[in-house]
């Protein structure tokens, strides 16, 4: 049971007309004993925790005592404190009368030492996360619930399988939080839009929550820590540790039980029991919480613009003459208000006649577009008379295709082992053989292509004919062996 012993009247010193003061020293106290100025070293003696009540209540300044809004919460008894001091000692009371604080007495040295019960602990701190001013990173439960299940993937801890269920449930009331905290801020930007100094507030309150609010949080929320990005592998590691021995399996559901035995009820598997409900956690803040949160932003962005544009009408308005002009006209009687617009007719009746200088009027020619044919025709047949014509074409260049190879293996076939032939002894047979006996000569400049054999090209001086050439020179070609010539060569 929650309220019982000191515990029974936990929250009467948020009740008074002081609330606002004890909710100060209830955050001061906690940065001072748990921020990053904190000395864990050093327990806080009667008097330090007054002065830092009185830091509180001097930083707060005056409030409300809320009389006329609640008062049935007012304390009849209470009354006017003389100075801070005086109010902090008070507060001290009862946070100590009611379970806030405890009063706890060194044996050995005889002094007090105030330090917060484990309940107060915690409800100051959430004192003081919600003030949007502290820095959070709540965005990074994502990307911990991935993490603490593949840590129990690697290693088998069932401690990080806790902790992913925990971190999965802390996605779900995130996002509630943040959508209740946008709805919170569009209200307040509506309440603030009555004059054009609220507007003004209004309008940097905005700038300043997308900087310093939406930026570090929201922004990462959607992106980095989105659970759309991380659905899938959370899913998949999920799947993988089902897929587990059952060997390891077991264990696990052991250890689960000893460590959270009020975890579900007694027939269940505790170890499905985590794994149905982060998948399921995680369904529903990629299905419902997500979409939530973008229409959340979405109409407070658009709220903004609305005040944006209100705050952009009204300075317009002030600068504008023409507005001045409409107010002034508005007071005159009707007589006076036709004069004025006469006098204005006859003002801006005149003609004024300006010539345009020849020099700067240019003819920009445009230039043609070229016209693209991009129709598409279909291909028809080629007819018998093409088909043969391209056959014949295709012939032709098959019979007059020759290399060096070709007139090589040519020559040597003429030669029938012997090692000396005359161009008028070529033998032609065919077409192939005619166009090689044209170029037979050509073979001298393929002698670089072998180490043992070169041809040796001789001009005779003298012409010869035949059936197919009216008139040729003549030449002596020799197949010469490279190596036994150098054989036969003195040294």
């Amino acid at each position: 049971m929650f309220f019982e012993s000191t515990k029974l009247h936990f929250f009467k010193p948020l009740t008074t007309k002081y609330r606002e003061h004890i909710c100060q020293c209830l955050c001061l106290l906690y940065t001072r004993q748990f921020g990053s100025s904190a000395d864990y070293g050093h327990a806080l003696q009667r008097d330090q925790v007054i002065e830092i009540f009185e830091e509180a209540l001097i930083q707060i300044g005056d409030v409300p005592s809320l009389d006329e809004v609640t008062p049935e919460l007012i304390d009849s008894n209470a009354e006017r404190f003389k100075n801070p001091r005086e109010h902090a000692s008070v507060i001290l009371k009862q946070l100590i009368e009611f379970g806030w604080i405890e009063r706890q007495v060194d044996p050995g040295l005889l002094q007090s030492t105030y330090p917060f019960s484990r309940t107060g602990r915690v409800f100051s701190q959430m004192l003081l996360e919600s003030d949007s001013k502290q820095i959070r990173t709540r965005h990074r439960n994502t990307r911990n619930t991935l993490n603490a299940l593949e840590a129990f993937s690697n290693r088998g801890e069932v401690y990080d399988l806790l902790d992913a269920f925990d971190y999965s449930e802390r996605i779900v009331t995130d996002f509630t939080d943040v959508v209740s905290e946008l709805e919170e801020k569009k209200r307040a930007l509506v309440q603030e839009m009555e004059s054009q100094q609220l507007v003004q507030r209004a309008a940097d309150q905005f700038f300043d929550y997308m900087e310093k609010r939406f930026q570090p949080d929201i922004q990462v929320r959607l992106s980095a820590d989105s659970v759309e990005k991380h659905r899938e592998d959370i899913n998949k590691r999920i799947r993988s540790i089902r897929r587990k021995p059952k060997e390891i399996k077991a264990l696990a559901e052991r250890e689960l039980r000893r460590l959270a035995p009020e975890l579900c009820e007694e027939h269940q598997s505790y170890l499905m029991f985590i794994l149905d409900m982060i998948e399921r956690r995680m369904q529903h803040a990629a299905d419902t919480m997500l979409p939530a949160l973008r229409s959340a932003l979405h109409g407070f962005t658009k709220r903004a613009d609305i005040i944006i544009r209100q705050m952009s009408f009204l300075t317009t308005q002030n600068d504008s003459d023409l507005v001045e002009v409409c107010r002034e006209l508005a007071d005159l009687s009707a007589q006076e208000m036709n004069q004025r617009f006469e006098r204005a007719a006859e003002t801006v009746a005149s003609i004024k006649l300006h010539l345009i200088d020849p020099k700067q009027v240019k003819l920009i020619e445009r230039k043609a577009r070229s016209a693209v044919d991009n129709r598409v025709e279909k291909i028809k047949a080629p007819n018998k008379e093409a088909q043969r014509e391209l056959m014949v074409q295709a012939m032709l260049d098959q019979a007059f295709v020759l290399n060096n190879k070709g007139i090589r293996d040519y020559v040597i076939e003429t030669l029938k082992g012997g090692h000396k032939l005359n161009t008028r002894e070529l033998a032609i047979k065919d077409a192939p053989t005619l166009i090689a006996a044209a170029h037979a000569i050509e073979i001298g400049a393929g002698n670089n292509l072998s180490s043992d054999l070169k041809f040796r090209i001789r001009p005779l001086e003298q012409t010869a004919s035949n059936e197919y050439y009216q008139q040729f020179d003549e030449y002596e070609i020799e197949l010469i062996d490279t190596q036994a010539m150098a054989r036969t060569d003195p040294v």
